[in-house]
């Protein structure tokens, strides 16, 4: 039986990118001078205008105005005629110190009180829900039309700060919609791809150059055919774009940054969330276990959900659906992730290394898939495979 899905992505020009981008540096940059900060940093962007907002308590030292046009320049917004200009833009600053409430049970877990060990130590920072997921149908351990949509992006990228094409501009969006027969990946049936440009080229030559060299070079020519719909710059002319064409907001991308819509969210985001936000910590960890038991062979694909109460370590659910795909029932591959990994939030940060900065990287292109990231790590098959 056919079916189509698909899923889109944006490139780091993108406004909400931007926010995610300055969010997440701003991070990285307390991270490396304390990995024990609490850091929930928010910015919304507009015409040459930036707003940073939210709640950090550290001992680090660091200049935000700096870190933000730095990282705004290092997309590529360095001209005025963008409308969005690193040198240029306002930046206003809205900071505070977290809430005490929330403080307490992240530093003191209801756990802990009642005499837990040392991680049971810090509770989770909120309540919340969060999904991990894992397929075999890439190498990725994700699914085709998200992985293929962040290539075009990551392309566009490419070849625009590589100067192989000096008309784009650093705004663009990609969608990909993947035909499958089953489970099975069976063909690419439509590709939308948009890209901010300069004035100065015209719609033949810029969707003649995107189907060669980013549509072709990009997607495997196996899964492209005579009946696959191309939609290159749709409306014929992307010059204004980036902040000066739409307000960016940070977190507003969570789909773009999960699995494209192919499993549920939490309706949690990540970016410029220090690691006992399980939020982000939880989610991560969740994808970890997810690609662990898939690689492992247990099953091909697998949804796992974890929930959590604040100011407690253990999480108040796990549950796993393995789609029929296991090759031993979810209730045993649920005993199996209950005995190999620890969900408690101390636990999850010192086991994927999460108090170290390393996260402007992931506000762009999905926070899962890229095998340099802690979460992707495989080293749990073996002690996962004694259970098949």
């Amino acid at each position: 039986m056919y079916r189509l899905f698909t899923s889109e992505s944006v490139t780091e020009g993108h406004p909400d990118k931007v926010c995610d981008r300055v969010s997440d540096s701003i991070l990285d940059a307390i991270l490396a001078q304390d990995k024990d900060a609490r850091v929930a940093c928010e910015c919304c962007c507009t015409e040459n205008f930036l707003l940073i907002m939210g709640e950090i308590s550290t001992t680090a030292k660091i200049d935000v105005e700096k870190i933000a046009r730095d990282a705004v320049r290092e997309i590529g917004y360095d001209k005025k005629e963008y409308g969005f200009d690193a040198d240029t833009l306002e930046i206003k600053l809205l900071l505070n110190t977290q809430s005490p409430d929330i403080a307490m049970g992240v530093d003191d877990s209801i756990e802990y009180r009642e005499g837990g060990d040392v991680y049971d130590l810090n509770g989770a920072g909120d309540q919340g829900l969060m999904f991990g997921f894992a397929t075999d149908e890439t190498e990725e351990y994700m699914p085709t039309a998200i992985v293929l949509s962040h290539k075009l992006c990551k392309k566009l990228a490419e070849i625009r700060k590589s100067g192989e094409i000096k008309y784009l501009r650093p705004d663009g969006k990609a969608q990909v919609t993947v035909e499958y027969d089953g489970d099975k990946v069976r063909r690419v049936d439509a590709v939308v791809l948009s890209t901010q440009h300069d004035d100065t080229v015209t719609l033949e030559d810029l969707r003649q150059d995107m189907m060669e060299k980013v549509i072709k070079a990009t997607i495997p020519a196996d899964l492209l055919d005579e009946n696959t719909k191309y939609y290159i710059n749709p409306t014929g002319r992307f010059v204004v774009g980036g902040p000066k064409g739409d307000s960016g907001l940070t977190g507003r991308k969570i789909i773009v940054d999960t699995y494209g819509g192919f499993i549920p969210h939490g309706g949690g985001s990540f970016s410029g969330k220090d690691p006992t936000k399980v939020d982000r910590s939880a989610t991560y960890y969740a994808r970890y276990v997810a690609k662990n038991l898939v690689a492992a062979g247990l099953c091909k694909k697998c949804e796992i959900q974890v929930a959590y109460a604040i100011g407690k370590a253990n999480p108040v659910s796990i549950s796993i659906d393995a789609f029929g795909t296991g090759r031993i029932s979810d209730e045993a591959i649920g005993r199996a992730v209950k005995e190999v990994f620890d969900f408690r939030p101390r636990a999850i940060i010192e086991n994927l290394g999460l108090n170290a900065p390393q996260y402007a990287v992931t506000s762009s292109y999905g926070h899962f898939g890229d095998p340099s990231y802690a979460w992707e790590k495989l080293d749990k098959v073996d002690a996962l495979k004694k259970y098949l």
